[in-house]
């Protein structure tokens, strides 16, 4: 029998089990889970997220799915059920967006995959355009594009998204330069399957083009306009990129990062704030004629062992159950060390690291997942966070402040630190916290400042009334960033509670909502969620047993908290002894 009573021996075995993953991680891996599961032909059907776990735990259900493979039946699709007035919400291959945004209303709605709507249309070498289907894969895109020489400049970093959920959620890269980071904003046109009224047949394909104020409405969706079937996107001759990392201490951090941004075009900082380290990612265009085949396989996106994710996760549970926060401050510094000391998986020629700076072909080196390279293998392996394994299970936060006032929440941030050395060392257990430039958008729901978004995953517990080592310093955090500073959420993370009254925060989201009514009178792509979050009915606040601990509650005003009895929830705060709160 394996004991983890020792800390010696457990800094020995999480030494062995990181190494282990990392040299192992090449290994084929099952495939991710379908989201959408049915009992019988495309009827009566569940969804959920990729993680297996919305905010609120609950699995949604639909009594239909269907998967047009091309325009012309999701036409079809769409105008069966407008006549019947049916609910219906857009769903992807791998879903990962953790928010309800597939949810339709009740039981009785339909779900339209685009995992068949996978193709390249048409590519125009001479205009630098792609044009593709909406369920083509980030993964697809760049790699469809690098044989043309040509390149979408800036994205996500991680392969599974769908162009259509890239928009749908304002999904984004790291820049400050160009048009900025956010994939949104290299589309040039957009085709857009919408309800429609009974003399053109129910439903209709509307093409989007630059110019049109409402592309500044489908660029960033959420899903409420209808389903986007075609994107046109605006690229750029293929470059070669050179990538090298610096570890300092973060004493100057809130000076850096208002300069960092605009030095390197590809910058971006993951922050090791128990650590005091601030890894800078220094990364630029060189030109085409710098050797280097260098290659991006980041390892928090490659398979891995299960049985090593099952010991890594029972390690931490028990560090959870004990409050050890000494053992999650060790494994963090060993992970962190073990990243860094492999170049977060970069390799120079596509096998080995030998060095910085990584030279290599911006396809090779944007964004990764090699997780979805797969083969059948019982489970033996899987992606970290697969739910059908043990593995990890988590909460995502991620918000963007402003440029004017990024320093000070840095600062905030590091006095919390001072105050709990060992608060964030939870949150290094999973690469600390990334922090990437984004710029001011047209999208009435894009980004609407030069901003820095900061992107943190945490520890969460498969019982929902457990509560977190730390919790109050990560919920002041969040709540800091978002209420404090006025952060922007990210529309494809987050908890509920970030998303309280961030309507109000976007200044042309009158002008969105007028497209949605236009686009959709009768409401079918909306859900009671989208409706919350959109200011259209009552916040997205849910009172319930651990509530707080989920980010479910948000107090609107000073109340009492039971069954803790002597606290208060102040406005726009989460106590994480709140299981209850009542008026």
């Amino acid at each position: 029998m394996l004991h983890l009573n020792s800390n010696n021996t457990m800094v020995r075995l999480i030494f062995l089990l990181k190494f282990t993953t990392v040299l192992f991680s090449m290994v084929n891996s099952s495939l991710p889970d379908d989201p959408i599961k049915c009992s019988s032909a495309n009827r009566n059907c569940t969804i959920t997220n990729s993680y297996g776990a919305f905010p609120d735990r609950s699995v949604c259900r639909a009594a239909e799915v269907a998967y047009p493979t091309t325009e012309e039946e999701l036409i079809s699709v769409v105008a069966r059920a407008t006549t019947s007035k049916r609910k219906m919400k857009v769903a992807t291959r791998f879903s990962h967006s953790i928010p309800k945004l597939v949810c339709p209303d009740g039981e009785e709605g339909l779900l339209i995959s685009t995992k068949f709507l996978n193709r390249t249309l048409e590519i125009d070498r001479e205009r630098m355009t792609m044009s593709v289907e909406s369920g083509v894969t980030l993964r697809q895109l760049i790699n469809e594009a690098a044989k043309a020489g040509l390149a979408l400049p800036y994205a996500p970093y991680w392969w599974g998204l769908t162009v259509g959920g890239m928009l749908g959620t304002g999904a984004h890269g790291s820049t400050l330069w160009g048009e900025g980071s956010s994939v949104h904003d290299y589309v040039i046109q957009i085709r857009i399957v919408t309800p429609a009224g009974p003399e053109e047949g129910h439903s209709k394909a509307r093409t989007i083009v630059s110019g049109d104020p409402d592309l500044n409405a489908a660029r960033v969706s959420l899903g409420v306009l209808g389903v986007i079937s075609q994107v046109t996107l605006q690229l750029q001759p293929l470059f070669k990129r050179s990538i090298t990392f610096s570890v300092k201490h973060d004493v100057d951090l809130g000076d850096q990062v208002a300069r960092f941004g605009y030095q390197h075009e590809f910058a971006d900082m993951t922050w090791y704030p128990s650590q005091r380290k601030v890894a800078y990612r220094i990364d630029d265009r060189v030109s085409s004629n710098v050797s280097g085949n260098g290659l991006n396989n980041f390892i928090g996106f490659r398979s891995m062992v299960s049985a090593v994710l099952a010991i890594l996760r029972t390690t931490e549970e028990n560090q959870e159950f004990k409050g050890d926060a000494d053992g999650k401050c060790i494994v963090g510094e060993l992970t962190t060390s073990t990243l860094i000391i492999s170049a977060y998986g970069l390799t120079n020629d596509g096998i080995v690291f030998t060095g910085y700076p990584v030279i290599g072909c911006h396809n090779r080196l944007q964004a990764s997942g090699t997780c979805l390279d797969s083969l059948n293998d019982g489970r033996i392996t899987a992606c970290p966070w697969d739910p059908r394994v043990k593995g990890v299970f988590f909460h995502q936060t991620a918000f963007s402040i402003s440029m004017s006032k990024v320093k000070s929440f840095i600062q905030d941030v590091q006095k919390l630190i001072q105050l709990e050395p060992k608060a964030m060392c939870g949150v290094e257990l999973y690469n600390g916290i990334l922090m990437r430039y984004v710029k001011a958008s047209n999208a009435y729901l894009g980004k609407q400042e030069d901003a820095v978004d900061f992107d943190l995953t945490y520890y969460r517990s498969k019982d929902p009334m457990s509560p977190r080592l730390y919790e109050d310093i990560l919920e002041e955090i969040e709540q800091i960033g978002l209420f404090k500073y006025g952060g922007l959420p990210h529309w494809g993370k987050n908890r509920n509670v970030a998303f309280e009254g961030v309507i109000k925060k976007y200044e042309k989201a009158e002008e969105f909502l007028k497209v949605k009514d236009m686009y959709d009178p009768l409401g079918l792509f909306s859900s009671s969620w989208t409706d919350k979050v959109l200011g259209l009915t009552d916040g997205v606040t849910i009172v319930k047993e651990g509530c707080a601990l989920e980010g479910l509650c948000v107090c609107s005003q000073d109340i009492h908290c039971s069954p803790s009895k002597g606290y208060f929830c102040r406005p726009g705060r989460v106590y994480k002894d709140a299981r209850v709160c009542t008026r």
